[in-house]
């Protein structure tokens, strides 16, 4: 458990580990400053009680008190403006780390460690640990000076009160023992559940519209009342055993100080002068300051023993994050072959997703030369999207090689492959921000996009008339997600997107679905001649989309069942025809 705290502490920079150093000289004239104080309440004793005392070195001891005690509070200020600096930048870090370390993920580990979990590592398990550190470094190191230093002051002040001591530190013990037992896999528990209230509220507001489109509200908050009671519960018992930890060491810290006085009365009871009866009083008001100090020590490291465990299990979610091995590895080429440019060859490519029982995608080949347009056509499940995701590498091919001017994939880096590519997934997707920052998103590896680019790039897309009529134009805003914008208008801002970057070659993921058959035919013409000598392939689920593809590949049940022209397939290959027929008529196939 520990191990995990200690692993994840390394990622503190040199300057926060001299930070720590600077505020533990604070924390030890602090401790020090807070042991003075019973030594001073002992001499005011002892000259209360002592007949013709000066009642000026009553004031002094009493001054002296004062500044012991404004000192203490002027270090632990410092002590605490340290520990939350430290501990705020050491979560900063981490967000970081973590953000970058799942940009460099495949959708292989996105699917492993799942979208809500992602955000919760990322949100509440950094917050745990960041809590931790800006208590450890006020209490932890704290307590044990304090407790050891305190014991040395009391060594010598009766022994007939060190048993007392010793019991109250004994029953802190057990209980801590005690709730480590039973405490601790509720929190690793806790985390769990923590996932899953992101994942099913996540999945609510995303999925709204259907929600409501099926009356299915009360449903939905059936299932998020079951995962909320779930997380509820797992926190009131973790919290009513913590809460079990006050009122015991108040009534322990109370008996503590009636023991000792009860043991104290006896002993100046049986002393036989004026003198050793003050001594005794003396000492025992002393021995009850340093006793208290020992018992809020180990007070305060229970405190962290309760924190730790929690703490715990989010640096090991953090870690196993921080620790996962992107399976996609950068190249070290930047170009493809000399002469090879916009080309795509798969070599008898095979696909798996890890544990699966089938291979998605099995002995694929085909070649796309510079300019042609390759469409890719079958049944729901046959292997179209995730074929053409093995070319950007969102996935890597189990078998063969998937060659990208003369290339294979795995050897370019990741930045330079992308680079020639322009990608339209399925489910067009919108930052928010403006028309303009969503058209000119990301870097090709050359110059910033221009304003020019952009109209030039909406318009092929065949959406300079939505955009001019939006209020702002270009610089419209954008909601999360593309919300105040159509399904077609979406798509088309997509497109444009990918046409901004003029790539060496465009993929088009069933990117047209959304468009009407009018929009799309224009869209593909103006896109063909706009773009001429670009490589261009196509997923599609509509004949008409691809009906004019120099060459169109059937896929069925992962394996390439035909390969050819509209007119070629139609006569050769049944799986084309049985699609055509089922969406054309046949004057219209004619």
């Amino acid at each position: 458990m520990a191990f995990c705290m200690l692993k994840i502490l390394k990622y503190l920079k040199p300057k926060e580990w001299g930070q720590a150093l600077f505020s533990l000289i604070f924390i030890i004239g602090q401790v020090w400053l807070d042991l003075r104080l019973p030594e001073y309440m002992e001499k005011i004793t002892k000259l209360v009680q002592t007949p013709g005392s000066d009642i000026k070195e009553i004031w002094l001891n009493g001054g002296y008190m004062l500044l012991c005690a404004f000192g203490s509070l002027a270090s632990a200020i410092i002590v605490g403006f340290f520990a939350a600096r430290i501990a705020a930048s050491f979560s900063q870090r981490l967000r970081s780390m973590l953000f970058n370390k799942v940009e460099s993920f495949s959708m292989e580990e996105i699917n492993r460690f799942s979208t809500s979990s992602l955000i919760t590592r990322s949100t509440n398990d950094i917050t745990q640990v960041q809590m931790l550190v800006t208590m450890a470094l006020q209490l932890v190191v704290k307590a044990p000076i304090t407790a050891i230093w305190a014991i040395t002051k009391i060594a010598d002040k009766g022994v007939e009160w060190t048993p007392v001591t010793a019991v109250g530190v004994l029953i802190i013990l057990v209980m801590v023992t005690l709730l480590m037992i039973f405490v601790m896999p509720k929190f690793r528990k806790m985390q769990t559940l923590t996932d899953n209230i992101t994942r099913v509220t996540r999945e609510n507001l995303t999925g709204v519209r259907v929600v409501r489109a099926y009356n299915a509200e009360d449903y939905q908050e059936n299932k998020f009342e079951e995962t909320n009671e779930a997380l509820t519960s797992t926190q009131l018992y973790t919290s009513r055993a913590m809460a079990f930890m006050m009122p015991v060491m108040t009534i322990l810290m109370s008996g503590q100080s009636l023991a000792i006085y009860w043991i104290g009365a006896y002993l100046i009871d049986a002393a036989a002068s004026a003198m050793d009866k003050l001594n005794i009083f003396s000492n025992m008001v002393v021995f009850t300051s340093y006793s208290m100090q020992v018992i809020m020590s180990f007070m305060m490291l229970t405190m962290m023993f309760i924190m730790l465990p929690r703490a715990s299990v989010s640096a090991k979610r953090i870690n196993e994050v921080l620790d996962t091995v992107p399976q996609i590895k950068d190249g070290a080429l930047t170009e493809g072959k000399p002469g090879v440019a916009g080309e795509v060859t798969f070599n008898h490519v095979s696909f798996k997703y890890p544990d699966a029982a089938e291979p998605v995608l099995d002995d694929i080949s085909f070649t796309a030369k510079k300019g042609e347009t390759v469409a890719f056509i079958g049944s729901a499940g046959s292997g179209k999207s995730t074929l053409i995701n093995l070319i950007p590498r969102f996935f890597d091919a189990t078998g063969g090689e998937v060659l990208v001017d003369g290339v294979n994939v795995r050897d370019y880096k990741l930045k330079s492959l992308l680079n020639k590519i322009g990608y339209v997934p399925q489910r067009a997707v919108l930052f928010k921000g403006t028309v303009e920052s969503n058209v000119a998103y990301g870097e090709n590896g050359g110059n910033a996009y221009s304003a020019d680019d952009v109209k030039r790039a909406v318009r092929i897309a065949q959406g300079a008339d939505f955009v001019e009529q939006m209020e702002g134009g270009y610089s419209a805003d954008i909601a999360q997600g593309g919300t105040n914008v159509s399904g077609g208008q979406k798509q088309r801002l997509a497109i444009a997107r990918a046409v901004c970057r003029k790539p060496e070659i465009y993929i088009f993921d069933d990117s047209f679905s959304a468009l009407d058959y009018k929009t799309d035919r224009v869209l593909r013409s103006v896109l063909k001649k706009e773009t001429a000598g670009v490589t261009s392939l196509i997923v599609a689920q509509r004949i008409g989309t691809i009906m004019d593809a120099d060459r169109i590949i059937v896929l069925d049940e992962g394996k390439v069942v035909g390969t050819g022209t509209h007119k070629e397939l139609l006569r050769d290959c049944a799986v084309y025809k049985e699609i055509a027929m089922s969406q054309l008529s046949e004057e219209e196939l004619a």
